[in-house]
């Protein structure tokens, strides 16, 4: 059985028919996540401990920084540097290699991404079971512009999980379509816009081709590695 809390926003997502959809469920589910962890949240005592054992990675710590509620971030550090940080430096040497296991897993570990991730792979599920249960989201899926290339491999990887082996190789086909088209037409503008730097050609029209680049690199990149090209 499906659950709501999951079919909803993944199909408000491809109702959007606004670059990929993926990375909007990743956009929405990022914004949630940051009000919450700074209103009420940050003090129950469950979630100090997470967030205490967790801490947050540099981005996200840049977003909350600019989030113009300072005691609530100052809060969480405090704690954070109390109960988790101070308390790993003071309790553990380094070992030969000039490693600590809890410091380099401390390294690459965040509260908020944690909490995306376990919301988005469900979300990716969610997308997979739709397109096999429901026509009319098949035909949504066909008609997404694109999707960018990190999400692709991730609605694949979650409809390998989820579905038969026959309907997914329909459901990959159906995926593979929608990239299909964009690529080519991304390349032939990229290409298009490096021609227009030749003399030769510095007079023919640009056509789609002057945002190349930043459309190439949503593409190529998911939307929490685009800070700079959120607009």
């Amino acid at each position: 059985m499906f659950e709501k809390i999951y079919t909803i926003p993944v199909n408000e997502a491809f109702d959007l028919y606004s670059g990929c959809p993926i990375c909007s469920l990743y956009k929405k589910l990022e914004d949630n996540e940051l009000d919450i962890i700074l209103g009420a949240a940050m003090m129950e005592p469950d979630i100090r401990i997470q967030t205490n054992e967790k801490g947050f990675c540099g981005k996200h710590f840049d977003i909350m920084f600019n989030m113009k509620n300072r005691l609530g971030l100052a809060l969480m550090l405090e704690s954070h540097l109390s109960e988790n940080i101070v308390r790993t430096i003071n309790g553990g040497l380094f070992n030969f290699s000039g490693k600590n296991k809890k410091l380099e897993k401390q390294k690459n570990s965040c509260y908020v991404c944690w909490r995306i991730e376990q919301s988005l792979t469900k979300m990716l599920e969610t997308t997979a079971l739709l397109w096999q249960r429901e026509k009319e989201f098949k035909e949504k899926l066909l008609k997404q512009p694109y999707f960018c290339m990190s999400h692709y491999s991730s609605l694949l990887y979650a409809g390998e999980y989820t579905l038969p082996k026959k309907s997914y190789q329909e459901y990959a086909s159906d995926c593979k379509t929608v990239m299909t088209g964009y690529a080519e037409k991304l390349s032939q503008d990229v290409s298009w816009f490096v021609k227009k730097f030749d003399y030769r050609y510095e007079n023919e029209p640009w056509g789609d081709s002057k945002d190349a680049v930043e459309r190439a690199i949503k593409f190529l990149s998911e939307y929490k590695d685009l800070d700079a090209l959120r607009k």
